[in-house]
This record gives C-alpha cells, sequence and structure tokens, in this order.
C-alpha cells in the first residue's frame, strides 16, 4: 500500500517515552540539546520583524520559479561577492527543501551521494524518500578535524553523484580547509561529481583561520550548490526561507539552472511575506548574530574553565557553529548514560551516536542554551561522571 520510499512505521523509543512521562508528571528537564533560537531567551527586534513581514506587496501573488528578485538582490548583496548574483540564487522553503531538489536534480533512483560522519543525521532520511543512497565518508580527529581523502575516494563509486559537505560541521565545529577544497575539486573533477557545501554556520566562527576555505559559493571550476537560510544566518527559523547559489563551468551550469528551474516551478513553496521582507530582515543580522555568537563564545569558555586537565572528561575544540564535544569515559554505552541521566537527574544531553560518531563515548552539547541552565546542566552531568568513576 504505501511506497518503499517512504521511511517505515516508527514507534517512539524508551528515551522520548521518559521525557513524555516527566512532562506529564510536570518534572523540570535541563535540556542541554536546545537547538531552536527563538526558545532560549535572545532579544529580537519584534516590531522591526512585524513591520517587514506587513509588506502591502505580499497581497499579491507573482510566482518566480527562482523566488522575487527582491529577495534573491538581497541575498546576494549579503554575500557581497562577485560571483554570487541574484541570476545564481534559488529560494527555497529550507536547507532540507533544497536537499531533496537537488536530489531530484542530480540523482536518478539508486544513485547515491557522499555525506560526512560524523555529522547531522538529516541526511539518510531526504536521501531515502528520494530513493537515493548516502554513502559515509570519515572526519577523522587528531587535535584537529580532518577529512579522510584516501576513504573518500576508497567509497565513491560509478553512480556517485555529488559530494555533501557541511562548512562548519555540525556538530565538530570543523571548518573547510583552503587544501581539502583543493582535493575535493579533483575528486569532483576526475568523477564528474557535484559539490554541495551546506554553509548554515558559516557566520558563526569562534576564531580566524587563514587556512580555512572560503564559502563554496565562488568556486565555478565545477558543479557547485552552496545552501543556507534564514534559521541560523538570522536565527529565525520559523520563517521558512533558505537558498541555493548555484555555480559552475557555463556548459553545465546552463543545463543544471535550467534543470533546478523547472523544478522549483513545480512547488513555488517560499511564501511571498517573507520574500518581500527578506531585505529588511538581513539588514537586522548584524545584531542577531552578535547576540548568539556572544551567548555561544560565554557558554563554550565558561564549559572549557569547567575542565582541568586532569579530569576525566575532554572537551574537544571546536572552531564554529553552536554545539560543543564532551569525550566522557566508556563506563556506560552512550545509550546507557543518556537514559541514566535523563532518569536520576532529568538531564538531556545528545550522544554521539546520534551524529554517527564512529566510537563510543562523546556527549554532545547545544551552546546556545541559556547560561545559567547550560552551567546548571554542566555541574549537574560532571558531577555524575565523576561519581561513576570514583
Amino acid at each position: 500500500m504505501f511506497s518503499s520510499r517512504t521511511p517505515p512505521k516508527m514507534s517512539a523509543n524508551r528515551l522520548t517515552n521518559i521525557i513524555k512521562e516527566k512532562k506529564l508528571s510536570n518534572t523540570p528537564i535541563i535540556d542541554l540539546t536546545v537547538s531552536n533560537p527563538t526558545q532560549v531567551s535572545f532579544d529580537y527586534p519584534e516590531s522591526e520583524i512585524i513591520t517587514a513581514l506587513a509588506n502591502k506587496n505580499s497581497l499579491f501573488y507573482r510566482p518566480d520559479p527562482k523566488g522575487l528578485l527582491v529577495a534573491r538582490k538581497a541575498i546576494a548583496n549579503y554575500y557581497n561577492l562577485q560571483q554570487v548574483t541574484e541570476e545564481k540564487i534559488f529560494l527555497t522553503a529550507s536547507t532540507s527543501e533544497a536537499y531533496t531538489l537537488l536530489f531530484k536534480l542530480l540523482m536518478n533512483s539508486g544513485d547515491s551521494v557522499l555525506v560526512p560522519t560524523p555529522s547531522y543525521p538529516l541526511f539518510e532520511h531526504l536521501a531515502q524518500i528520494e530513493s537515493v543512497e548516502v554513502i559515509n565518508y570519515h572526519l577523522y580527529f587528531d587535535g584537529d578535524w580532518h577529512i579522510d581523502f584516501p576513504y573518500l575516494q576508497s567509497v565513491c563509486q560509478k553512480n556517485t553523484r555529488a559530494i555533501i559537505i557541511v562548512n562548519p560541521n555540525n556538530p565538530t565545529g570543523s571548518y573547510l580547509k583552503k587544501e581539502e577544497l583543493k582535493q575535493l575539486i579533483n575528486i569532483c573533477k576526475q568523477n564528474n561529481l557535484a559539490l554541495i557545501s551546506d554553509e548554515v554556520f558559516y557566520d558563526y566562527p569562534h576564531h580566524q583561520d587563514r587556512t580555512r576555505a572560503n564559502s563554496i559559493a565562488t568556486i565555478d571550476d565545477i558543479l557547485t550548490f552552496t545552501l543556507n537560510g534564514l534559521s541560523k544566518v538570522a536565527g529565525l527559523p520559523q520563517l521558512k526561507l533558505g537558498w541555493i547559489i548555484l555555480n559552475g563551468p557555463k556548459e553545465i551550469f546552463d543545463e543544471a539552472y535550467q534543470r533546478l528551474e523547472f523544478i522549483t516551478d513545480l512547488f513555488l513553496s517560499v511564501s511571498s511575506p517573507v520574500q518581500h521582507a527578506l531585505p529588511s530582515l538581513l539588514e537586522l543580522v548584524p545584531a542577531l548574530q552578535t547576540q548568539i555568537q556572544k551567548r555561544v563564545l560565554v557558554n563554550f569558555n565558561w564549559l572549557k574553565s569547567q575542565i582541568p586537565i586532569d579530569s576525566v572528561c575532554r572537551l574537544l575544540p571546536t572552531e564554529g557553529g553552536w554545539y560543543a564535544i564532551l569525550q566522557v569515559p566508556k563506563i556506560l554505552s552512550e545509550e546507557e548514560l543518556i537514559l541514566e541521566l535523563l532518569i536520576k537527574e532529568n538531564l538531556i544531553v545528545h550522544p554521539g551516536y546520534f551524529f554517527d560518531f564512529q566510537l563510543e563515548g562523546f556527549l554532545v552539547i547545544s551552546l546556545i542554551s541559556r547560561p545559567e541552565i547550560l552551567q546548571h546542566g554542566v555541574v549537574k552531568l560532571l558531577d555524575y561522571i565523576n561519581e561513576l568513576c570514583y
């Protein structure tokens, strides 16, 4: 009765059931996994946002498969790069939708895409509903995170159509380096692959580094797609607007452009109010990003101060984004540990396996949490782990 492309029927896991029970009993839960910036007490300019959305031009429907010109020009101005023009930009309702559109564009049923691990557990589900196979390539850690290029090349198949990079990676916070980008471009050329770069956290570096690659929106040696959106750029996930920046050699660019325009014309998914509001919303970005960046750095530095050199735990370095990774002793499995923390301490953290870490012993903590909540939760977390060890 159901298509093989749809996910199988799912049931709630034990963690979900325990959370539900605690909420029903009004038990306060300390959530260190929160990723929604609208729920963690940032100061949003409410009147400016509401005014932007009240644009009278939104009363008229003028569909454009690429998105309204006023919105695409605003994005081009935001990037302020010669290579990024409004004609290369396609609007989507979200980054998730952008992936599904690109899977439709680049892949037939049974084709494959290369996806990094660890990374956010979204790609496999999006690929599944498009009948696309996900092949993981590894990031390895030696004090910093790097792409395992020999492994990546070994898993690239004849039916592989694209490589996805997340820059900076979620949750490792590692930015793509210039030398890595050169190798990726060569691999794409050799295997006729497109390069898809998810840059939603690109504007949130923790420090500067000259070895980092710039946005691939400027790359035209190969077919490239740069993904971003209001969810992270402006901390406004509820407004549902993302974008794809297309670039590449002229002949293949022209074909991709025409095919992508046809696909987006089938959906026309972005609402007019948010498109007309976009120029004003992007003007608010510096103030919003400053708040988020300050919160992230304050929380990370405090977290770092709580883990001395002789601690049984280790805070992994990060270069950007909204998450921190804590390496913990493997006394319990990650699943056992997060269940124990929830049951006994009313504390929620992400296990490493949620992000497809290759090894056990990693917890992922959101750095946009309110500082008092993060501090309360981390103290309970570290105390509990110390009790397990001693």
